[in-house]
């Protein structure tokens, strides 16, 4: 079975073209700047990467490039679309009413426009994206895989917020949590490593990155995750501020005299890292330089290392143990000095890993687990694309 993967932007499309027999991409690629002057496409199969420039009206015009580069030219893998068995897109927001991977239906596809003001950035776009697929590809299934629906069995006592209940009700306000996909795949991956079955573990899955989020996997399940309603909540992230005292954002907003649409821009572009910091989002960038006595730089990185550390913390409190601390994400996978920090003095909860492995990490699934710990700490390369083959083509199997 091939799966075509989707991620789309308001004016992006990527892609990945996976067989899985063998779980191997033959393919992967992006379009940018659809909607806009001097639309390009970056395609790569095998060693060939081609960069070309082409205009893309809409995502109908980019889906369409995409087949021409997949069965043409040097950057040929298959010989006509009709090879592609299925086609899976992620999503962000699947609110209460998506709760896991779906054959994305007119019904479903409704659902999905119906909650954009959950996800007023994301799930326009995958409308967009579902809807170019099924006019490029007519006749083949499509499956919506959402960010949130790996996060559905949160217990009420976990997603709800302390406000009057009828808010809840009424429009959904609740915590969801994202990057399910990621969460799901590397605690899976996790659980396989140590050979064990998912519901025998106490698992936490920590996605670091330009976005950050935090989940507590109990038995294969989440008892908790750290972002909430939207992605701002939870870790301070690259620009995003995490979790604030609301009192401060009606503070700021009547003090310094701005509109709620700047005060978003604020929260969600102009804080974490960046906003204390004063250097960059880029967690390297905030090393380097508090490795050159920055101050603001060094704030910043302690104050990122210290949310982890005690979110660790609370969610083992919550599970009651833990089994396995996993670090997946661009400063989960590279960051040898968070992981250090994130780790120091954590001996009494069973955690502690070795030096020398926490520097040498660069495989699938790197162990840094200290000689004696209770607790297994693992690095993991997260495969967001892979994850969402495997929900889709387990959709479409159930079809059959």
């Amino acid at each position: 079975m091939k799966i075509l993967v989707i991620n789309c932007g308001s004016s992006s499309l990527k892609y990945q073209l996976i067989d899985m027999d063998g779980e191997k991409v033959l393919c992967k690629g992006l379009c940018e700047r659809i909607g806009m002057n001097g639309g390009i496409i970056t395609h790569q199969a095998g060693n060939n990467k081609q960069t070309v420039e082409c205009p893309f009206p809409t995502h109908t015009e980019a889906f369409n490039k995409v087949v021409e580069m997949m069965t043409s030219g040097a950057g040929k893998v298959i010989n006509d679309k009709s090879e592609i068995d299925a086609i899976g897109h992620r999503g962000v927001h699947g609110g209460e009413k998506i709760r896991e991977s779906c054959l994305a239906t007119e019904e479903i596809i409704q659902t999905i426009e119906d909650l954009t003001p959950l996800a007023p950035l994301h799930n326009p776009a995958t409308v967009l994206g579902l809807r170019a697929a099924q006019s490029v590809f007519p006749g083949t299934p499509n499956v919506a895989v959402f960010d949130t629906a790996f996060h559905s069995t949160m217990p009420p006592k976990a997603y709800m917020y302390a406000l009057p209940y009828e808010y809840y009700e009424k429009y959904g306000v609740r915590r969801y949590g994202f990057h399910g996909t990621s969460h799901k795949y590397v605690s899976l991956r996790a659980a396989e490593f140590m050979g064990r079955r998912p519901e025998e573990l106490k698992i936490i899955t920590c996605h670091l990155g330009n976005g950050s989020s935090i989940a507590a996997v109990d038995m294969g399940r989440v008892l908790d995750t750290s972002m909430g309603l939207t992605p701002l909540a939870g870790l301070m992230m690259g620009t995003r501020c995490g979790d604030i005292d609301p009192s401060a954002v009606n503070f700021l907003k009547y003090t310094i005299g701005i509109t709620g649409h700047q005060l978003d821009e604020i929260l969600n572009k102009k804080s974490g890292l960046l906003g204390v910091s004063g250097v960059s989002s880029d967690k390297r960038d905030v090393e380097k330089a508090a490795a050159e006595g920055n101050v603001r730089a060094q704030l910043a990185s302690d104050m990122l290392n210290y949310q982890i550390k005690k979110l660790v913390g609370a969610y083992i409190a919550a599970m009651g143990g833990l089994d396995c601390l996993v670090f997946t994400g661009g400063i989960g996978e590279h960051d040898e000095i968070a992981r250090a920090k994130i780790c120091h003095h954590m001996d009494y909860l069973g955690i502690r890993i070795d030096s020398e492995k926490n520097r040498h990490c660069g495989d699938d699934v790197d162990d840094i687990t200290a000689w004696g710990a209770r607790v297994r700490t693992l690095v993991i390369c997260t495969n967001e694309e892979l994850m969402i083959a495997r929900e889709t083509k387990a959709v479409v199997e159930k079809m059959a």
